[in-house]
């Protein structure tokens, strides 16, 4: 194989976790009280969240199965909570079903049309962002990935440059470099004591991210405006593209003509 690789910036399987129900209202996580402080200046003190939960792991090809978009106060309470269930249109393999716990049949039998809620959920974070909210979503070049292919699938005006973005995982990787041991949601979540209850669910994903970002900026004393960090990330994640490349090939994973594809928040 030659060209850009694009899989995530962990070596580490992308599905594990247990299955929870998905439905258009508010829901609960729980997390440590102590740990939520305000991120970065923004209107009120507010963050956007953002998960989806999909067919596979190719952004170009696979497909969204539910998605949640939700607005955190700078404490970490959740103030606003949207979660769509999709019928993709295609199967959904048994291995993704077992993670996020929707079969092809729920699916089919419970998801809206494809077109109308990939057309929802970018109306809602283009919302968000118009009114200068930053959005966290962990592995944000994967979800903003794939909401733009689905977006040009189903013919939906498109964010082909979601910004301001805050990508727990990027930054975490950045500020605490050398620590070791995987770097999945579930993880990192349990590193800085938020407590994520039924991981995979995209609204009990999207909740904790957004409580990672606040406990990450609370460590390490974060002093940017949000399109600051915005752009440093860009150059962090290619940065770690790069290394993860260099490593995968040192231990044969990769063919040295392959490189992994670093591009942040779209690839």
């Amino acid at each position: 194989m030659t060209g850009w690789q694009a899989i995530p910036l962990w070596d580490d399987d992308v599905f594990g976790g247990l299955p929870a129900p998905v439905a258009e209202t508010a829901v609960a996580v729980v997390v440590e009280d102590s740990v939520a402080v305000p991120l970065l200046p923004a209107p009120g003190g507010l963050i956007g969240v953002f998960d989806l939960e999909t067919t596979g792991v190719d952004v170009r090809e696979d497909r969204i199965v539910t998605a949640h978009v939700g607005v955190l106060d700078g404490a970490g309470n959740v103030v606003e909570a949207h979660s769509w269930m999709a019928d993709p249109g295609v199967d959904i393999p048994e291995g993704a079903s077992a993670i996020h716990g929707i079969s092809t049949e729920r699916a089919r039998a419970e998801g809206r049309p494809a077109g109308e809620v990939v057309a929802e959920v970018t109306d809602a974070l283009r919302a968000l962002f118009h009114a200068g909210i930053p959005v966290v979503a962990y592995n944000a070049s994967f979800d903003f990935s794939m909401l733009r292919y689905e977006g040009i699938r189903h013919a939906v005006p498109t964010i082909d440059a979601p910004a301001p973005v805050v990508d727990p995982l990027v930054v975490d990787k950045t500020f605490d470099r050398y620590r070791r041991g995987k770097r999945t949601l579930e993880v990192v979540a349990a590193h800085y004591a938020v407590v994520l209850e039924g991981a995979h669910d995209a609204a009990a994903d999207a909740v904790a991210a957004g409580r990672v970002a606040q406990a990450i900026a609370a460590r390490f004393a974060l002093d940017l405006t949000a399109p600051e960090l915005h752009t440093q990330q860009i150059g962090w994640a290619r940065a770690q593209a790069e290394s993860l490349t260099e490593y995968f090939i040192s231990i044969g994973r990769l063919d040295p003509a392959d490189a992994l594809d670093g591009s942040w928040p779209i690839r």
